[in-house]
């Protein structure tokens, strides 16, 4: 028996999460910068429990993000956190490091777990070890195929989140490069400190990108917030026209990525993903992709960002 996916996608304020769940979003991740990487906003844990409190009003779900990179004085923080989130009414904590683990089982242990190690989480045996101590979804790679992401739901009993829309993350600094470019840039030029004081580390805002001399057409969004420097896919993916296929193979989440994208983008991509998932749940046998789901999408879609199927279709990279 097929279950119906959830839709999942973030959220900048309490306004957008509004404006999401009218578009039809299932669930949200949210957290605060210190315990959360690439959040489209920073929610302290009053602003979780706001959010908590919206979302269960409307039959909808909260993950708190806890997949940063944990250093000691993080670690040491972990417990009266995950405590908090708990009395949030957060439903479950994503989670990468697994000291993050070892802290809800023992200060949340009715906390669900969401696995999620970026680039490693790429078989289902290493899932499967996760799910022995706690894990009850993995978050799998963006660079698997769908041949890989089908076989990987076969041979585990987690659920499995997959990626279906928005930009990727393809690298990622603790350092703040792009402050320490500019205040490189500032001083060649004799320009004192001026570039560097408008743009403060940890501060930068989105808009910035990167091009290769030999892809001189493509361009890679980069941004600097108090994790580091991040540097972002080139291209959108979209699933939508193949998304049947992850249904039919039992996928359990449905990723929409917003970040650097306006609500509006992510509001239409959020309806048009919602119109074809309750499409085909409808009446599977007969389910046809409709061309206005994705004329809807390109519309607002940037012309300097191609739309693409990821890795789906493409040989194994690892």
């Amino acid at each position: 028996m097929l279950i119906k996916p959830e839709l999942l996608t973030g959220a900048a304020s309490i306004n957008e999460m509004e404006r999401l769940i009218e578009a039809g979003a299932d669930a949200f991740i949210i957290g605060e910068s210190r315990y959360g990487l690439r959040l489209s906003g920073d929610f302290d844990a009053a602003a979780i429990a706001q959010a908590a409190e919206l979302a269960h009003s409307r039959n909808v779900r909260v993950y708190a993000a806890l997949n940063n990179v944990m250093d000691n004085d993080t670690v040491k923080t972990l417990p009266d956190y995950v405590r908090q989130l708990a009395d949030a009414g957060v439903d479950a904590i994503v989670f990468g490091d697994p000291a993050v683990l070892m802290t809800v089982r023992t200060a949340a242990p009715g906390m669900k777990l969401h696995w999620n190690a970026e680039m490693t989480s790429t078989n289902y045996e290493t899932a499967n070890y996760w799910g022995r101590r706690g894990a009850t979804r993995v978050v799998l790679a963006r660079e698997l195929n769908m041949e890989q992401v089908i076989e990987a739901k076969a041979h585990t009993a987690l659920e499995v989140q997959v990626q279906v829309h928005g930009l990727t993350n393809i690298y990622h600094s603790k350092r703040p490069l792009v402050h320490n470019y500019l205040e490189h840039q500032s001083q060649r030029e004799d320009a004192g400190d001026c570039l560097s004081d408008s743009f403060p580390r940890g501060k930068i805002e989105d808009g910035l990108y990167l091009i290769e001399t030999e892809r001189p057409d493509e361009r890679f969004p980069i941004y600097e917030d108090a994790n580091g420097t991040h540097i972002m896919s080139s291209d959108d993916l979209c699933m939508i026209e193949n998304l049947h296929e992850l249904m039919e193979a039992g996928i359990d989440s449905f990723r929409i990525e917003g970040l650097l994208k306006s609500i509006e983008y992510n509001e239409m991509v959020v309806r048009s993903y919602r119109a074809a998932i309750d499409a085909y749940f409808s009446n599977p046998d007969g389910y046809s992709f409709q061309e206005k789901w994705l004329e809807d999408i390109s519309k607002l879609q940037s012309p300097d960002r191609e739309l693409s199927y990821g890795f789906f279709y493409k040989e194994q990279v690892y």
